[in-house]
């Protein structure tokens, strides 16, 4: 089942993050480039990456500017992250390309990439409750509350891993269908920001 495999890779690519703990750290991805492996793996890592961009740019203290500069590469890597995505799909598309859907087939609220970007988020949030749990500087109650949403978190895993196992498995047996639509996000294109475009005219 691909979720197996997916949160198997999303806990090492957090782990090799965590072990340097540095946004700017070069990414080594040890699959294949060309595998759906290799995705993944790059996938959860700009997760995981973006994740503690957002952590430093929530600084109270941050100063205006360097704020502004976070908030810059955040968009940037969250455009690298849509097209990540992107690209999980168009492996799908590729892989389903000759199924033929039946008469009745469905299509899903959202396609099978987008699904496993959320368990690439889930895997993160996972990994710092389970942090949150063992802080020696925490009092009891605050333990008790993040064991209690790390038990939630890992319920939800366990659903969302089997929902996009059973969104596969009927696409492929033509139950359901993919009909994919790109983001288009405007924020970053000069041609669809107004603040851009009317700067550049």
């Amino acid at each position: 089942m691909i979720s197996a495999i997916a949160n198997n890779i999303f806990q090492r690519a957090i782990e090799d993050y965590h072990h340097y703990d540095d946004i700017d750290h070069p990414l080594e991805n040890p699959y294949d480039s060309q595998s759906l492996e290799h995705l993944l793996y790059l996938k959860c890592w700009i997760d995981t990456v973006q994740w503690h961009m957002e952590d430093v740019v929530r600084n109270p203290d941050i100063a205006p500017e360097e704020g502004l500069n976070w908030k810059r590469r955040i968009d940037k890597q969250n455009q690298v992250r849509t097209d990540t995505v992107e690209y999980i799909d168009s492996y799908y598309l590729q892989q389903f390309h000759d199924v033929q859907a039946k008469e009745h087939a469905r299509i899903n609220t959202e396609s099978p990439a987008w699904a496993i970007d959320r368990l690439s988020i889930l895997a993160l949030k996972i990994y710092h409750m389970e942090l949150e749990t063992k802080r020696a500087d925490a009092d009891q109650a605050h333990i008790a509350s993040c064991q209690s949403k790390l038990d939630v978190l890992l319920e939800q895993r366990e659903d969302l891993s089997q929902s996009i196992d059973e969104l596969l498995a009927d696409i492929a047996s033509g139950e359901k269908y993919m009909k994919v639509y790109k983001q288009m996000k405007m924020y970053n294109d000069p041609s669809l920001n107004p603040v851009l475009y009317r700067k550049i005219q």
